[in-house]
């Protein structure tokens, strides 16, 4: 419960009634004595620093508890006058490591008001602690090695158009990194980071259309190939087939057919729902779509059939991609002519999606546990906190609980 292993020795326990604590005096064996805080190295003395401090440690039943020792600081050549390391805390510490470990766990698993009522600490307290946890556990694991398949993306998490740029790692499943920010420049700052050597080993990188991904991809990414995430050209065709429904919904209330255009109001979900999910009265809907409008239905069908090439991926979905083309631009619907031509000028990576079967699902899924993570850290003032919180859950550096090998 204390934090302390066997590279610690504890002189002696007692009960501080000042503060209401059980305090453990402690100090580290030998071969632990004397070593930087930053980076561990053995060094000579320099001074008793701010002389003995307490670390707060976990709770013993209803009484807090802390941990005391002298914190002398030591001669670093590389980092020069530091507080020497201890074995039961992180550098700069006010907590210990298991008090650390608690609060990161408990951050991606419960309520902020959970964690600020049973550990008795304030939410910004549990936003620096995360940081120093993760920022730990990134500087152990290098987190960019054997990057080959990565996804990028943008999210917003708060409002007044405030974005996280976000990457993850296909291969591992992880996110990888993040920054606040959605432009070139902060996609460079990722790149930067990489180096020539890691971003030529990059292959394949999944986005959408959007060009400041793609212009920042080309130039720093020389062997990359862009996927163009399939479902965005997805979303491209259901939108033109909405728009087909309102033209014609439109005609049909300005030539004061009102019971018709009820009807095509009502047959949104039908025309935009998969053909498997149809309910009973919606496949009814449909069918009366196919009977009294026919350039709907093709819309329709125009959108069924895009979907078909996405499942089908492969060299086989280039020859359906190509008839479809010529199939939207003598379509003789503006809204299918316009989408055909985005899609021909974004076609090489769509192609490269749907050879590599290659998306932003996975991508997806993490924004949308950012955007849970985004409602847990409300409070926090900056995304630095919110950052490590998505690293801690999804980046792969979640601590185990103290005293927990399993």
């Amino acid at each position: 419960m204390l934090g302390v292993d066997d590279r610690v020795v504890i002189e002696r326990v007692e009960f501080d009634e000042e503060v209401d604590a059980v305090v453990a005096h402690v100090r580290p064996r030998g071969l632990n004595k004397r070593r930087c805080g930053r980076c561990g190295r053995r060094a000579p003395g320099y001074d008793q620093g701010e002389g003995r401090r307490r670390w707060r440690a976990l709770d013993l039943g209803e009484l807090r508890s802390f941990v005391e020792a002298d914190a002398p600081r030591v001669a670093c050549a590389v980092h020069g006058p530091t507080v020497i390391q201890v074995p039961w805390a992180r550098h700069a510490a006010g907590h210990t490591r298991a008090f650390d470990d608690t609060v990161a766990w408990l951050a991606v698993h419960t309520s902020k008001t959970a964690i600020v009522e049973l550990l008795r600490i304030a939410w910004a307290t549990v936003g620096a602690i995360v940081a120093r946890v993760v920022e730990e556990a990134r500087n152990e694991v290098d987190p960019f090695d054997g990057l080959a398949r990565i996804g990028i993306d943008e999210i917003s998490y708060k409002r007044g158009q405030r974005y996280l740029t976000v990457v993850v790692d296909h291969d591992s499943g992880r996110l990888v990194w993040a920054a606040k920010g959605h432009d070139k420049a902060t996609l460079n700052g990722f790149f930067d980071m990489l180096g020539e050597s890691r971003c030529a080993q990059i292959k394949l990188v999944s986005a959408d259309a959007a060009e400041w991904v793609s212009d920042v991809v080309t130039r720093r990414c020389e062997n990359a190939t862009i996927c163009l995430d399939a479902f965005h050209l997805v979303r491209w065709v259901t939108d033109a087939l909405d728009e087909v429904r309102r033209d014609t919904w439109n005609e049909a209330r300005r030539a004061g057919m009102r019971t018709h255009a009820r009807d095509l109001k009502g047959a949104r979900y039908a025309l935009w729902k998969n053909p498997e999910d149809l309910t009973a009265r919606q496949e009814a809907k449909l069918a009366w779509v196919a009977k009294v409008n026919r350039r709907l239905y093709r819309a329709y069908l125009l959108k069924e059939q895009f979907r078909t090439i996405i499942a089908v991926k492969g060299a086989r979905s280039l020859d359906m991609l190509d008839a479809w083309l010529r199939w939207a631009a003598r379509s003789r619907i503006p809204a299918f002519i316009q989408v055909g031509r985005r899609i021909r000028k974004n076609r090489p990576g769509f192609e490269a999606a749907l050879l590599h079967d290659l998306s932003n699902a996975l991508i997806e899924s993490t924004n949308t546990k950012i955007r849970l993570l985004t409602r847990i850290a409300y409070g926090f003032r900056e995304p630095d906190h919110l950052i490590a919180l998505a690293l801690l859950d999804r980046g792969g550096h979640r601590p185990q609980l103290p005293s927990r090998t399993r």
